[in-house]
């Protein structure tokens, strides 16, 4: 059973009981990222998320560890574009504890200076383990560009010139704009009692900042384009991508059978084409990047530079027969009924239930029923795939992002076209 209560000053409170689990998973979300920390700081979000592990007037680092490997549970955070979330799956006996240590280092995190400039380290420490997988770095790289004069370009864990600049005071005042009541929404999922816990978020939230943050609504747009990141590499890593929808288009379903047909899986056209049938790739895949008002689907794929352009062409040659040629019945219910089981062994975890109450609360004010998934996968025809493909699937919103040994490479936005 899924309960929604709105506590005092706007805080959203959903919780889903699952009586038959030993475990429950709490996630604090904030609903506003990295599309919202300014230019000259981005990274902040990202920085403060580390931040809120490091103290408390009543418990130090170690003491925060210690807490919730005492009880063998989990306590951690990930920032992403439109929301970041801090979160704990512990024992259900153990999820008072839990509560209280979360909404501490939530609410009453020190940012003591001798620790924001060792964190500050690790951060950078981050960054440069990202740029030393190009099978990872390439995707940020890609984002960046495909955005570039948009927040939602902006990387998320930031560069080392802005996260070296943000001082403390910087940190201090973006944490006490963002943390605003009407942004929180506490999810949780699994052996719990909503009345029994709406009662203790009730007293620990009580101080929290009424009202909410203004954020970047600006909608961006796309250009074909090409980027090209020289490094020494022993594969080219390519990422070609184009217009997608928003998380909460109503033909979401249709992009998602997309997805699953060309490149979600290893039955899937690309990886059959471009490693089974051909040899040129150990890696290939696609997928949907979905914010609030964009999106994007994009082929990654790792290969030898002699065979970059046969990579290129035979996924621009699979992405043009999907606006054209009707999907087989057969392959159109392998692919839902591929969808409808991931979907329903996701939902075995509590922390995928948390996330899903969070994330449905977020992009659709309201959550969206295992039934209602299946019936909108089903409802998807042929003619819907080709008309979204031919409407998404557009030579001006292509974008390749390309890594490794390019000196001499030759290619123009010219060079490629669907």
């Amino acid at each position: 059973m899924i309960t929604k209560t709105v506590l005092h000053k706007g805080v959203r409170f959903i919780s889903e009981t699952m009586p038959n689990s030993h475990s429950v998973s709490i996630g604090i979300w904030i609903t506003n990222g990295s599309r919202n920390d300014q230019i000259d700081i981005n990274g902040a979000s990202h920085f403060i998320e580390h931040l809120l592990f490091k103290g408390t007037p009543t418990r130090n680092a170690l003491d925060i560890a210690r807490e919730i490997d005492s009880v063998g549970g989990v306590l951690n955070a990930f920032t992403c574009r439109e929301y970041v979330c801090y979160y704990a799956k512990v024992l259900d006996e153990a999820l008072p504890k839990a509560v209280e240590l979360l909404a501490d280092i939530f609410l009453n995190s020190l940012f003591d200076p001798a620790d924001i400039e060792k964190e500050r380290k690790v951060v950078f420490q981050e960054i440069w383990m990202l740029k030393d997988n190009p099978d990872s770095y390439i995707h940020d790289l890609f984002c960046q560009n495909l955005w570039k004069t948009h927040p939602l370009g902006m990387s998320i864990i930031g560069t080392e010139e802005t996260v070296g600049r943000i001082s403390r005071e910087t940190l201090l005042d973006f944490r006490n704009k963002r943390f605003c009541a009407e942004d929180i929404i506490i999810a949780v999922a699994g052996n719990v009692v909503h009345d029994e816990l709406m009662v203790l978020l009730e007293n620990l939230f009580t101080d929290v900042t009424p009202g909410a943050y203004a954020k970047n609504e600006s909608t961006p747009s796309y250009n074909k384009q090409i980027n090209l990141n020289n490094k020494d590499l022993e594969q080219v890593h390519l990422c070609l991508g184009t217009k997608a929808l928003p998380q909460n288009s109503p033909k979401r379903y249709v992009g998602y059978i997309i997805n699953t047909i060309l490149g979600g899986g290893i039955s899937s056209r690309l990886f059959q084409e471009v490693r089974e049938k051909r040899g040129l790739a150990y890696s290939v895949y696609s997928y949907i990047l979905s914010h609030s008002d964009a999106g994007t689907f994009v082929v990654y794929a790792g290969t030898k530079k002699e065979q970059l352009f046969e990579v290129i062409e035979v996924i621009l040659q699979l992405m043009n027969k999907m606006k054209s040629d009707p999907v087989a019945s057969a392959e159109m219910l392998f692919a839902i009924d591929h969808l409808k089981g991931n979907l329903l062994l996701s939902l075995e975890s509590t922390d995928n239930r948390m996330t899903k109450l969070a994330k449905n609360e977020i992009y659709f004010d309201r959550q969206i029923s295992i039934p209602e998934i299946v019936s909108g996968l089903e409802r998807v025809t042929t003619n819907d795939i080709i008309d979204l493909c031919n409407e998404l699937f557009q030579d001006n919103f292509l974008t390749l992002e390309l890594m490794g040994k390019l000196d001499d490479l030759s290619i123009k936005p010219s060079s490629f076209s669907l």
